[in-house]
């Protein structure tokens, strides 16, 4: 019931009574879940690890200092097989995702039933399959490689680019479009010359990013056997050689450095 002052003016309320009530079953719910889930975890966790692990962790990194700098010449083959993975699995992925954005997207998708539904469905389940899921999928299918990295890459960076770029052409301003299409353009025609020059600087950022991100997924990817530095990984952890691991983990610091570097340059000179 509403508050009214002795002139018979409302009383002002930051929240009406139902809204208050709504938010304190809200935390209440919010609270019940958290307690919930920490009963949950807490009832599977063995403890005695965990306080242990403080100790365990300065024994491991102990182990890993120094680092084996002699192991850096036999990492840089590996090393550049990985960022040969992360490049090629990027330029398949956008040969693919190009032309499916367009497909996907409102304003450029052709007038047949099911064309776009289609398209999104594919960017959905490329987007929804990690790449370390797809390695190991591509392992078992076409044995383990390089080959099997790249595909990996690929099918995972289908979606991210897809969706992203066909949110750009939705976004695409439609009075170069009208004007082409009343000069009586082609579909084709209206795509190149209305709709790509307005999404070429998205594109270029896209790109690059999505390989910034490449170049992370594939130095894992050789923990599955797809090749890379991730293969000299999980071979220097099996032996317990702890100076090579910290070496293999400056060798990926550097590497993703270099191409945050690379992706922020590029970036800032398409945009």
């Amino acid at each position: 019931m509403p508050v009214y002052f002795d002139d018979g003016q409302p009383v002002w309320r930051r929240r009406s009574p139902r809204a208050v009530l709504l938010t304190w079953l809200g935390w209440f719910v919010a609270v019940a879940v958290l307690v919930t889930s920490w009963m949950f975890v807490s009832e599977r966790t063995i403890w005695i690890f965990v306080t242990d692990a403080p100790s365990q962790g300065a024994d491991l990194v102990s182990r890993m200092l120094p680092p084996d700098w002699a192991y850096t010449a036999t990492l840089l083959r590996p090393l550049w097989d990985t960022i040969n993975i992360a490049t090629l699995g990027t330029l398949l992925a956008l040969v693919f995702a190009t032309p499916l954005a367009f497909l996907a997207a409102r304003n450029t998708t052709p007038a047949l039933p099911g064309v776009r539904a289609a398209a999104l469905l594919i960017i959905v389940a490329s987007r929804s399959i990690n790449s370390l899921i797809w390695a190991l999928l591509l392992v078992t299918i076409i044995g383990p490689g390089v080959l099997a990295g790249i595909l990996a890459i690929a099918l995972r960076s289908i979606g991210f680019i897809g969706k992203l770029l066909y949110e750009a052409i939705e976004e695409s301003d439609h009075r170069p479009v009208e004007a082409i299409v009343a000069s009586g353009a082609s579909p084709g025609q209206m795509r190149l010359y209305a709709i790509a020059p307005q999404i070429a600087p998205a594109f270029a950022g896209i790109s690059v990013y999505r390989w910034d991100i490449n170049i992370r997924e594939a130095t894992i990817l050789g923990l599955v056997g797809a090749g890379g530095i991730g293969l000299e990984l999980i071979a220097s952890v099996n032996v317990l050689a702890w100076g090579r691991v910290s070496m293999i983990f400056l060798l990926i610091l550097a590497t993703v450095l270099l191409s945050e570097w690379v992706s922020a340059r590029v970036r800032a000179a398409v945009t």
